[in-house]
């Protein structure tokens, strides 16, 4: 029989987790990180030093992310396939 382990994500995860948890891909994190998203808010830099350099491993704020994705303005609904006839 096999074992079922349930496990609640901290508020902090990372990058694998937050790509299984809320489906983004690594370019869509990316992007976002470098575009929109505060360092501090929705993504820290981390060192076992508390020290954390540009180049150290990334957490993410999984909760300042869903606000963040609620916060999109809805997409423009687009006709595929109509031509327009000048």
């Amino acid at each position: 029989m096999d074992n079922v382990i349930q496990m609640n994500p901290s508020k902090w995860v990372s990058e694998d987790l937050l790509m299984s948890l809320n489906g983004m891909t690594k370019h869509m994190i990316q992007h976002a990180r470098r575009k929109s998203w505060m360092e501090g808010r929705e993504y820290i830099h981390v060192a076992p030093d508390l020290n954390p350099k540009e180049n150290s491993p990334i957490m993410y704020n999984r909760q300042e992310i869903d606000n963040w994705v609620e916060r999109q303005r809805p997409a423009i609904r687009r006709r595929i396939g109509e031509r327009i006839s000048a």
